[in-house]
């Protein structure tokens, strides 16, 4: 009888050392998605169950920020920790010097011609760390931070799979001539047709089938969404990151046929959009949009359905944000959906800009059993929080310093978790802006370029829309945002995303 009890202490021990099984993790990033696209945050036209149910069974966050305005930099922010004042990439770097990167046509067939400026190989990922920790990890979907075969492809900053565009401007089609998958260029069944191309001469714009060239036969997001599931299913017996980086809704307008039909009769007759802003003409610009959303819901449920498949659903912590505000080009008709409600997301105000509809975005996550369904928080937090988040959840120490603070503590409910002070942001072009977050107030500059130095400053807790500039009535606050502003700020080591006037 003791050997038994003795047995048994020991097995209870045994049991209480084993470490828990470090989570997996799917962190589903959208392209362009509004603050308010989805219908958890208050969309009306445009339906997103799945997603919404993310949120029922998790938490939403209401002052979620991206890292930046625009794509490339959002992206470097989110997997090397650091705000954009110390991030490599703060803008859209196509890399120039290398030739006429800009002729979409030679750059299906010359890899030298594609791609974004590379981050270099001394900058630490956070899907390296995640990959050196035993996770098998997976970018799936757009790129943007290193041209093929350069130190910045994917496979070279920590990720096992890579599959998609690895070239922001090739992503200017769903109907691609080629993606990527690691180092490989796969060929489609696509034909060329160039983003920008107009309707035929003489085409009726009022026709449906004046449009047929912009429907093609293999989807890009469709092939995605393929990989991705197969990596779930070869992949999950041990942990793994999934980076589900979907180009939608960004522009062009292009989704499946039968979603749009679908928003058509929802939405009604509407104008079509002809392409004067440089990508593919839509016959439903409107019904479009709101398909390509519903579309990505769609791959949202299918993702979490194939979790429970698999049995490792209870295990994975599932967070869904974007890289940034809504768009205003391309046939995106933010002010019909109120894209990015209850800030403004005009030309100036969404997409390409500090103030708040360029760079609040929604941020879900959702975790049996830790995190509380149908909770919500005010937590401030931004992409360069995910470094040292994912490193906590892996177990695992993140050995580089970030400007991030890990919300595993915010996640689990924590009513003291660590707060930022303030939230930094800059953004070298549309004349040049800063931004700072800090607790209700908002200080932003603007046209830095121009020699402008002025800070704009809101109180977010009375206006939200940023519309009454009180910086005159809050000269010490007004200091303390300057003083953060020329400390946050490091000169970048490429020449375009420097400020002169800042001493760069």
């Amino acid at each position: 009888m003791k050997k038994i009890i003795i047995r048994l202490l020991i097995s209870i021990a045994l049991a209480a050392c084993k470490k828990e099984a470090p989570p997996n993790i799917v962190l589903i990033l959208a392209d362009d998605l509004g603050y308010s696209e989805l219908g958890s945050y208050g969309q009306k036209h445009i339906e997103t169950p799945n997603i919404d149910e993310l949120g029922k069974n998790g938490m939403t966050f209401t002052q979620f920020y991206s890292g930046a305005p625009v794509c490339a930099p959002a992206r470097c922010i989110l997997l090397t920790g650091k705000h954009a004042g110390h991030a490599f990439i703060r803008g859209n770097d196509e890399w120039g010097i290398r030739g006429d990167v800009w002729d979409f046509a030679k750059a299906v067939e010359d890899p030298g011609l594609e791609g974004q400026r590379p981050i270099p190989d001394s900058l630490v990922t956070v899907a390296e760390l995640l990959q050196k920790a035993g996770y098998t990890t997976a970018c799936i979907g757009k790129w943007g931070l290193g041209a093929p075969f350069t130190e910045g492809a994917p496979n070279n900053q920590g990720f096992d799979l890579f599959y998609g565009y690895n070239c922001q401007r090739q992503a200017h089609t769903y109907y691609p001539k080629h993606l990527w998958k690691n180092e490989e260029k796969v060929w489609l069944s696509n034909k060329l047709v160039v983003p920008g191309t107009k309707l035929e001469e003489g085409a009726d714009p009022l026709d449906e089938n004046s449009y047929a060239n912009y429907t093609l036969e293999e989807y890009a997001p469709d092939l995605m969404f393929n990989e991705t599931i197969q990596f779930l299913e070869e992949n999950h017996k041990d942990p793994f990151f999934l980076y589900f980086a979907t180009p939608i809704p960004h522009v062009p307008l292009q989704a499946p046929d039968s979603l749009i039909h679908y928003y058509r009769d929802k939405f009604g007759e509407e104008h079509p959009y002809l392409g004067e802003q440089g990508y593919f003409p839509t016959f439903s610009p409107r019904a479009t949009y709101a398909a390509m959303v519903t579309y990505l819901d769609i791959q949202v449920g299918l993702i979490v359905q194939k979790l429970k498949d698999l049995g490792v659903y209870d295990n994975t912590i599932i967070m869904f944000t974007s890289d940034n505000g809504p768009t205003y080009a391309g046939g995106a008709d933010s002010r019909f959906f109120d894209s990015a409600a209850p800030f403004s997301s005009i030309h100036g105000r969404g997409k390409g800009s500090v103030y708040e509809g360029g760079i609040r975005v929604p941020f879900i996550v959702q975790w049996p059993e830790k995190v509380m369904p149908g909770s919500t928080s005010d937590h401030q937090a931004a992409l360069y929080d995910f470094f040292p988040t994912l490193c906590e959840l892996a177990g695992i120490d993140k050995q580089v310093e970030t400007d991030g603070l890990s919300m595993v503590s915010v996640f689990a409910g924590s009513d003291h978790p660590d707060q930022h002070e303030f939230l930094y942001w800059e953004y070298p072009a549309t004349g040049g802006q800063q931004a700072i977050r800090m607790d209700n107030w908002k200080g932003i500059r603007r046209n830095l370029f121009k020699g402008n130095l002025d800070i704009e400053l809101y109180d977010l807790s009375s206006d939200i829309g940023e519309t009454r500039n009180v910086a005159s009535e809050n000269p010490e606050v007004v200091k303390e945002i300057e003083r953060i502003m020329q400390e946050q700020h490091q000169a970048s080591e490429i020449d375009r995303f420097k400020f002169e006037i800042l001493g760069d």
